[in-house]
């Protein structure tokens, strides 16, 4: 099964959820930070519909797939601050 980490961290001045190098907005407070990766985690698990997709990769590539909409990762929220 697929993991995805949100973690908390101060940034641009405040504070914001990360994934992977993906920054979030920037939140006034840790609690409002943390609140908005727990929301975000939750809803990552959601199951959806199987549906095609069409995304670009790191290298400018295109590529198509069809993604289950039953096949969601494992999220959830590291908090070390």
């Amino acid at each position: 099964m697929t993991e995805i980490h949100y973690q908390i961290v101060q940034h641009d001045g405040g504070w914001a959820y990360k994934v992977g190098d993906v920054f979030s907005e920037t939140f006034r407070s840790h609690d409002d930070a943390l609140a908005a990766a727990k929301d975000a985690s939750s809803r990552q698990e959601l199951a959806g519909e199987t549906q095609g997709i069409v995304y670009q990769d790191r290298s400018g590539e295109w590529h198509e797939e069809i993604a289950k909409g039953d096949d969601r990762p494992h999220a959830d929220v590291v908090d070390r601050s």
